[in-house]
């Protein structure tokens, strides 16, 4: 179903009066019968398999020599004590340490996982130092994919108590390529061949940050041109009228990944995988599974902590991912994905990706080469 261009007048980020659809958000992909173009997977919705350690860790060594990426947003949960992490290795004096579990879990983590979604990141510049820390305790192939820092991806800041006295004010460093260059990407030179996905991430802009849609394309048509090349980058947008060829288009014209995200006011994560053009780098594209439709952040967090059991799985998020995988899988030529799934998407990270193991593992049959 192909989505209308934007109009070239009218106000906000609606299409003009009889234009047709300008976005996803006017009319939705059509799933038949509920599959719509993802393949009919047989996959009961109450199965749960078990987090099993060295089982997950073969597989996603093998995904990983593919080119798939598969991980969490972020590593430091104690909810997952015994499914992921071993209680010994952070044991002082007779005690469990939280200060020791922070400062050591991800070499654990990365001995089973290959991935994983840095968040820290989108609140401070990384340090040569803190990078240094991070690289240092994972092995050669493993990938950290960043959220860049915000002082680049805010328009205005919020009224949050972090931004003190600069809240409602405009940021004078949105989109500025020589920031993001100088003060987040030169600590990450050294360390280039474990950075994965570096995704831009835009939170949702009001009709007085941008009263049109194609205004926010222009400019990050102009910003994504200046950007150094040779490394995968991502656009995470949280308005859901922008979703459409144009802003596409621009992505394409620079090899820039739309980064799938599963969020409460974004379309389903299935309709953007599906939408026309939405693959905008054929070299790697990036997914964020974080919450299910209509479910507000602090809702999941209030309803899923600690983390350490599927409360509400969510079928079509899961076949999804799964679809993504043997998409990556099956491409003619090795390409790059960067999935990760976050605890508020079911409940816990750790019993998502067993699901999708289990569903991925009643597909190889059809592999070719086999996984």
């Amino acid at each position: 179903m192909p989505v209308g261009r934007l109009p070239s007048g009218g106000d906000g980020d609606a299409p003009a009066e009889g234009s047709g659809p300008a976005s996803l958000s006017d009319k939705a992909l059509h799933r038949p019968g509920g599959s719509g173009h993802l393949p009919r997977m047989s996959f009961p919705e109450e199965l749960a398999p078990p987090f099993e350690r060295d089982a997950v860790a073969d597989v996603l060594a093998r995904l990983a020599a593919r080119g798939v990426y598969l991980g969490t947003s972020s590593w430091k949960y104690p909810g997952w004590r015994g499914l992921l992490y071993t209680d010994d290795r952070y044991t002082y004096r007779g005690k469990f340490s939280t200060t020791r579990f922070e400062k050591l879990c991800l070499a654990e983590y990365a001995s089973v996982f290959r991935s994983v979604g840095v968040d820290a990141a989108y609140y401070t510049f990384p340090s040569e130092r803190s990078m240094e820390t991070l690289m240092s305790q994972v092995p050669d192939g493993f990938r950290f994919s960043f959220k860049v820092t915000d002082e680049i991806t805010l328009k205005k800041f919020p009224r949050l108590e972090r931004f003190s006295s600069r809240q409602g004010e405009a940021n004078p460093h949105f989109l500025d390529a020589g920031l993001f260059r100088d003060a987040f990407l030169a600590p990450c030179i050294p360390h280039r061949e474990k950075v994965g996905l570096l995704m831009f991430e835009f939170s949702h802009f009001h009709p007085s940050d941008y009263a049109r849609g194609r205004d926010f394309v222009s400019d990050l048509d102009r910003f994504l041109g200046e950007l150094p090349t040779g490394w995968d980058y991502g656009i995470e947008i949280r308005n859901r009228s922008f979703l459409h060829p144009d802003y596409f288009d621009v992505l394409a014209k620079h090899r820039v990944a739309h980064v799938y995200n599963s969020w409460d006011a974004m379309p389903p994560i299935d309709e953007q995988w599906l939408a026309p053009g939405s693959r905008t780098n054929p070299d790697c594209f990036g997914a964020r599974f974080l919450l299910r439709p209509g479910r507000r952040y602090q809702e999941a967090v209030d309803a899923f902590a600690p983390y350490d059991r599927v409360q509400d799985p969510y079928p079509i998020g899961r076949e999804t991912l799964v679809d993504m995988i043997l998409t990556c899988l099956r491409q003619p030529r090795p390409g790059r994905a960067y999935l990760y799934v976050n605890n508020r998407f079911e409940g816990s990270s750790l019993g998502t990706l067993a699901a999708v193991l289990k569903l991925l593992d009643l597909q190889r049959p059809h592999l070719h080469p086999p996984l």
